[in-house]
């Protein structure tokens, strides 16, 4: 099989949407499996949302609150779409030239390896993200890149891959 890649803009936009889509539904999943079998909410989720935004805003970021800062949710909300972004557009040129089936397989494939990659390798520079590693946090990152696979292979289905 050789596939010829579609770089056009319409595929670029496919694979944002899909970035912006799985990182929303993988945020939605989180939220409901830490509401459905932990009693952590809202504590948890301030607690990420600070760790994300110390990315950026350094270590004094860390510090327990039970608010959440305006700051902190803008700078954490766009890392996170960010790198859902990127993490589409690598998903993207993975299943190009897959069926259904098996892209989104890779995709769950990709999520998880996203998940070692962020849980393990960005904790060398930012080991405060030790504490986020759970099954929560494994299935989340699946969904992400089940979704962003689904996703991008609905808007990109005719146009996306040809094969010869």
């Amino acid at each position: 099989m050789i596939c010829h890649v579609n770089n056009s803009p319409r595929c670029w936009v496919a694979a944002l949407y899909a970035g912006v889509a799985a990182g929303i539904l993988a945020t939605i999943v989180q939220i409901a499996l830490w509401w459905s079998f932990l009693d952590v909410l809202p504590g948890i989720f301030y607690r990420d949302v600070r760790y994300t935004a110390a990315i950026l805003l350094g270590k004094e970021s860390l510090q327990a609150s039970d608010t959440l800062s305006l700051q902190h949710v803008f700078i954490a909300t766009s890392i996170h779409v960010g790198l859902s972004i990127i993490y589409a557009i690598g998903i993207s040129y993975l299943i190009r030239c897959l069926n259904g089936k098996d892209s989104l397989m890779l995709g769950g494939l990709f999520g998880l390896g996203v998940f070692v990659i962020n849980m393990y390798g960005f904790v060398l520079i930012f080991p405060w993200f030790v504490e986020t590693r759970d099954w929560i946090t494994v299935t989340s990152h699946i969904v992400f890149g089940v979704s962003a696979a689904s996703v991008y292979r609905a808007l990109t289905e005719n146009d996306s891959y040809s094969t010869n």
